[in-house]
């Protein structure tokens, strides 16, 4: 299992850029309902803060000490909570939201260990309609990544979700002060109504 807090602790962590992931700029113009977000795997907050200054309630869920006192400190007076939570073991009493966002998280867990505990919980924190993102970085970029359209497509079936879209993209990092363009998946879906 990776240890996350080590990571943020040596600043070893090629997915902090400074910004949100290019492949969720457009969605934050068009695809957000509110007011209620949840960013899933928030690191420092980058996501979740973009998401508060345009008037979003967001609540970031990180594994990650460190990253969770960089986030809070980044919000300063931003409608945006941040708390170190396991993302296989939420207790998140605010629940349901409108939108949730998972930029990176599904993919870790899906080589880590952890996924079906995440997958389970999604439903208990969306009502009818939510709208769900999920950015991951695809089994073409090598190096021990593992995720396909069929395990996204797995990972959210009907009746639970509905009207799922999964595009390809590209996922930014930075490592050794370079930006390297990994392929990626950008999974769209909903609660569904019934």
């Amino acid at each position: 299992m990776t240890d996350f807090d080590e990571r943020y602790r040596t600043g070893d962590t090629p997915w902090e850029i400074g910004r949100p992931q290019p492949a969720l700029t457009a969605l934050l113009e068009h695809g957000v309902r509110g007011p209620k977000v949840l960013d899933l795997g928030c690191g420092t907050g980058d996501l979740a803060c973009t998401l508060a200054r345009r008037g979003y309630h967001v609540t970031g869920i990180d594994i990650s000490p460190t990253a969770i006192d960089l986030a809070r400190k980044k919000a300063a007076g931003l409608t945006a909570r941040f708390d170190v939570q396991d993302a296989t073991k939420l207790n998140l009493p605010n629940a349901p939201f409108d939108t949730i966002f998972d930029s990176g998280l599904l993919h870790n867990l899906h080589r880590d260990g952890g996924l079906d505990d995440y997958l389970a919980q999604l439903p208990g924190l969306a009502e009818a309609g939510t709208m769900l993102y999920v950015l991951a970085v695809s089994a073409d970029a090598g190096d021990g990544w593992t995720i396909t359209r069929d395990i996204l497509t797995a990972c959210f079936p009907e009746p639970v979700w509905t009207d799922t879209v999964i595009k390809d993209v590209q996922v930014t990092a930075e490592i050794n002060d370079e930006n390297v363009i990994m392929p990626g998946y950008l999974l769209r879906t909903a609660r569904a109504w019934n």
